[in-house]
């Protein structure tokens, strides 16, 4: 558990403490604290399942050549190693919301309600990014700059309240948008998930680990002519 809670110590100071001002939420600066880092959760559990999916393939390519190795499980490692990480992080969390506020929801319960899609997008995607990883080597760092721009286009760092009316529809196509906005409500405001909202997270989880598994079993047999 320390490095989730020296995690939010760090984001507690930094945005709390400097950007929580600045921002003017009317919450306390603690309350924002806990708002960013609920937001920062899932999507650092699927950022961090995609940098390391594109690589996996080639870092393991003596594995490649042995038909009966099954390598879609690579990817699949990657994504509960970081869900496993997410879930530490989150009972950091839990913690925390307990020491800052004096309270537990019990809307919590609710949470594999999110983590099951939360999965199936990731690892839908990882299958996707390892199997581009082999034939396009550079493919992590265009990954990188494509996930920091969707970061900034999710909710994540800043309040949906202080996106301008002419932006919201942008924001709200956003499947993460849904996604992190269910596990906002039921950690911090003890409501349940918004159902909507993850009926449309999970159609895309859904396309996402269907498309990614047969694009990962459609190529995986030229991934040896390629390493």
């Amino acid at each position: 558990l320390l490095t989730p809670v020296v995690m939010i110590a760090i984001f507690t100071f930094i945005f709390a403490g400097i950007f929580g001002a600045r921002f003017g939420t009317n919450g306390s600066p603690w309350d924002y604290a806990l708002y960013l880092f609920c937001g920062l959760l899932p999507w650092t559990m699927f950022q961090d399942t995609l940098l390391q999916s594109a690589t996996t393939i080639v870092t393991h390519s003596n594995l490649v050549k042995r038909v009966v190795f099954p390598l879609e499980t690579l990817p699949i490692a990657q994504a509960l190693s970081s869900l496993g990480n997410q879930l530490f992080g989150t009972l950091a969390l839990l913690i925390a919301i307990v020491i800052m506020r004096n309270e537990l929801h019990v809307s919590v319960l609710w949470l594999p309600a999110l983590i099951i899609p939360q999965l199936l997008f990731s690892l839908g995607a990882a299958w996707l990014i390892a199997s581009l990883g082999v034939f396009l080597r550079d493919i992590a760092q265009g990954i990188s700059l494509f996930l920091t721009a969707w970061m900034f286009l999710t909710p994540i760092i800043y309040p949906e309240s202080i996106v301008p009316e002419r932006y919201r529809l942008f924001i709200n196509i956003n499947p993460f948008t849904s996604l992190v906005r269910s596990f906002r409500r039921i950690l911090l405001e003890g409501s349940p998930p918004d159902w909507s909202g993850l009926a449309y997270f999970t159609a895309f989880a859904l396309v996402s680990f269907f498309f990614g598994y047969w694009w990962f079993a459609r190529t995986r047999k030229n991934f040896a002519d390629v390493i």
